[in-house]
C-alpha cells in the first residue's frame, strides 16, 4: 500500500479524530496505537508527524517536542494567549484576567489582553493597569472596529489562543479579525450575567503568517483549579515584582503581610497596582491550600 510521511499541525480534534494542516492540505487522521498505549494525548497546536495512504486510513505517527502546553483550553504551542473581557457585561473580574496572565507567563507565552465592548464603557482604568506592567493591552470595539488594526500587528504571527469567561463577545471578536472565522456568537443569560457557550472544542484558524486559535469560554470558577503553580514560583508571574524580588527584610518573605515587604510597601504607596496585588495574595492563598490538602 502506498504511503507517505508529512509534518503538519493538528488544527482540530473530535472524537478521537485529528484534522492536520500539511501541504496546503488537510487529513484527517486518527493516533496510532503506539501514542494511545504510551497515554499520550495529540493537542490542536501540535507539530507531528502523520503517514498518508491511498484507502484514507491517515495516522498521527509522532508528536513533535512541544514548546508548551496548556491543559485548559487544551492546546499545545501557544505563542499567545488573548484574554478577552468585557467593560460591561459580563462586567470585568480582574482575579480571573491576573490569573490568567499568571498561567501565561508560567508556560513561557506572552499575556495580551483584549477588553472589548469600549463603545459601549471607557476602558482606560482597566487598560492603565496592564500597561504600566507591561503586558499588551488593547480596547476593541466589534461595532466601530476601534482597535482591531492594532491588534492584528500583534497576532499576525505565532498560534495565538483566544480564551475568556463566557459572553465576552470573544466570537465576535474573531469574526471582525477574519473572513475566514464565521463563528456562531450567543446571547448572554439575564439571569447569570454569563454567556451561553458558543464554542464546543479548541480549534485553530489559519491568520496572517500564524494561527487563531478558539477556546470554550468558562466562569471564573473553572479556572481554580487548572494549571496549578506551586505558591513560591507565583512571585516570578508578576513582571512588576521582579524589580523588587530579594529586596524584603526578611529572604523568606511571601509578600502576603510579611514584616518589612518591599512589594506590600510598593503596593501601599501605589507604585505597583493594588488590585494585581490583591489577586497574588489570593492566588498564593489557594495554592498554599492546595498544596497542604495533598500532603
Amino acid at each position: 500500500m502506498d504511503e507517505k510521511t508529512l509534518e503538519g499541525i493538528i488544527i482540530k480534534g473530535i472524537g478521537g479524530f485529528y484534522y492536520v494542516e500539511a501541504a496546503n492540505q488537510t487529513f484527517c487522521c486518527k493516533a496510532r496505537g503506539l501514542l494511545r498505549k504510551q497515554k499520550i494525548t495529540p493537542l490542536a497546536g501540535d507539530r507531528v508527524i502523520i503517514s498518508i495512504n491511498r484507502a484514507g486510513e491517515n495516522t498521527v505517527d509522532e508528536i513533535l517536542p512541544r514548546s508548551n502546553f496548556l491543559l485548559r483550553p487544551p492546546i499545545a504551542n501557544a505563542g499567545r494567549l488573548i484574554i478577552v473581557s468585557s467593560v460591561v457585561t459580563p462586567k470585568p473580574v480582574p482575579y480571573l484576567i491576573d490569573r490568567l496572565t499568571v498561567i501565561a507567563v508560567n508556560k513561557g507565552i506572552e499575556p495580551v489582553v483584549v477588553f472589548s465592548k469600549s463603545d459601549l464603557s471607557d476602558t482606560s482604568q482597566y487598560t492603565r493597569m496592564y500597561k504600566n506592567v507591561g503586558i499588551p493591552v488593547f480596547s476593541v470595539s466589534t461595532v466601530t472596529h476601534e482597535g482591531k488594526e492594532k491588534l492584528i500587528k500583534v497576532i499576525s504571527d505565532k498560534i495565538n489562543v483566544f480564551t475568556g469567561n463566557s459572553g465576552v463577545g470573544k466570537s465576535s471578536l474573531l469574526n471582525i479579525l477574519s473572513l475566514d472565522i464565521n463563528l456562531k456568537t450567543g446571547e448572554i443569560s439575564q439571569k447569570l450575567g454569563r454567556g451561553r457557550h458558543t464554542t464546543r472544542e479548541v480549534e485553530l484558524f489559519k491568520f496572517r503568517e500564524g494561527y487563531i486559535a478558539d477556546t470554550p469560554g468558562f466562569s471564573a470558577l473553572e479556572t481554580q483549579g487548572a494549571e496549578a503553580i506551586p505558591k513560591e514560583n507565583l512571585q516570578f508571574c508578576f513582571p512588576e515584582f521582579l524589580p523588587l524580588l530579594g529586596k524584603c527584610k526578611f529572604s523568606s518573605c511571601t509578600h502576603t503581610g510579611d514584616l518589612g515587604c518591599v512589594i506590600a510597601q510598593a503596593a501601599e504607596r501605589g507604585d505597583i497596582s493594588k488590585s494585581r496585588f490583591e489577586s497574588y495574595k489570593a492566588m498564593y492563598k489557594q495554592a498554599k491550600n492546595t498544596e497542604d490538602w495533598s500532603e
